[in-house]
């Protein structure tokens, strides 16, 4: 299972949301669900609105559910700090893969590829351990309420 902190803001989403559904859509294909979630406050960006939310999803065509933490809860439990943030689990419901989708450099991927977001998940499905050698996510913060 894949769980992602994303939102429609922020340019670090924008520079790899194509990414993101290509590779949800590979792991759907190898019988990995993904969801996403915006924990973010949409009183301080009103492009995170649930209603922009909706037409966010449908513009970048997700196959995975997308959804809104209006409480905060759900990121706060999770730790999740930026968007975008990973979190990739095996059969067990076990944390194996902590980070991000791939380098960027100035919001370009560095290298063409697979991901190591993708790469990372189908090495969960195969063995169900993710990669030794993880690299933090970077991106914009969560948007906490005051």
């Amino acid at each position: 299972t894949l769980i992602m902190f994303i939102c429609n803001h922020c340019p670090y989403v924008l520079a790899v949301i194509k990414e993101i559904v290509k590779d949800c859509k590979e792991l759907e294909n190898n019988g990995i669900k993904s969801l996403a979630i915006m924990s973010n406050d949409p009183k301080v960006y009103e492009e995170d609105s649930f209603e922009n939310m909706i037409q966010f999803a449908k513009d970048n065509e997700f196959n995975f559910p997308y959804v809104i933490d209006e409480t905060q809860e759900i990121g706060n439990s999770y730790g999740a700090v930026c968007t975008p943030d990973f979190f990739g689990y095996n059969n067990n419901l076990e944390l194996q893969y902590r980070g991000r989708i791939r380098e960027l450099k100035n919001l370009i991927p560095v290298e063409d590829g697979e991901s190591e977001l993708l790469t990372a998940m189908k090495m969960i499905a195969k063995t169900g351990n993710g990669p030794k050698k993880q690299f933090s996510s970077m991106g914009c913060s969560i948007k906490w309420f005051k």
